[in-house]
């Protein structure tokens, strides 16, 4: 894992947590042992328990699709990781844990505590202007790097907010293909 530049030892920490705890497998193994539940974003949208589309609020383009595969591209990126920066201002740490599964997984495997947990701390440090920020955030694309077609790198600067988010606070992503789907994976 690369370092980082921190600006605290608790935001170090917090940080390299966020990146790693839950594994794409544990992710995968929820939602095929309960595929009748809806995803934790949308139990938490939803007014009501009609799931008629009219009483849904919209979502953001970058939630996922049901059961189809996301696109192997660099648009398909973009909106997985919009999906990611969404859900950590929304506190959906259900979410934020699926996508950033593999990198949780490796942070776990290296003695972190598990992906909910950890988030959870990590939502409590970020400002409230940084969450209203996240939650309508979007890529540049100009601003990421295509290292293969199975792999991105998104920098903390490629980030369009309200809000000034630094290394420190955020930090850089590398998205990987995996499973038919686009994970944050360091």
């Amino acid at each position: 894992m690369r370092a980082r530049t921190m600006v605290s030892v608790a935001v170090s920490a917090c940080v390299a947590l966020v990146v790693c705890a839950c594994g794409p497998e544990k992710a995968k193994e929820d939602t095929d042992a309960k595929p009748s539940q809806p995803s934790a974003s949308v139990r938490a949208e939803e007014p009501s328990a009609t799931p008629s589309a009219s009483a849904r609020p919209e979502k953001p383009s970058a939630e996922p699709t049901g059961d189809q595969p996301a696109p192997r591209t660099k648009e398909g990126a973009i909106q997985r990781y919009e999906q990611y920066l969404h859900a950590l201002g929304r506190a959906d740490i259900d979410t934020v844990c699926e996508v950033a599964g593999p990198a949780a997984k490796k942070a776990q495997d290296q003695g972190l505590g598990p992906c909910t947990s950890t988030y959870a701390v990590v939502v409590q440090m970020i400002s409230p202007a940084q969450k209203k920020a996240l939650q309508t955030a979007t890529v540049d694309p100009q601003r990421i790097a295509v290292r293969t077609p199975d792999k991105i790198e998104m920098p903390v600067e490629a980030v369009r907010a309200s809000a000034a988010f630094s290394e420190s606070d955020l930090g850089s992503y590398t998205l990987e293909y995996l499973k038919n789907e686009w994970y944050i994976t360091d």
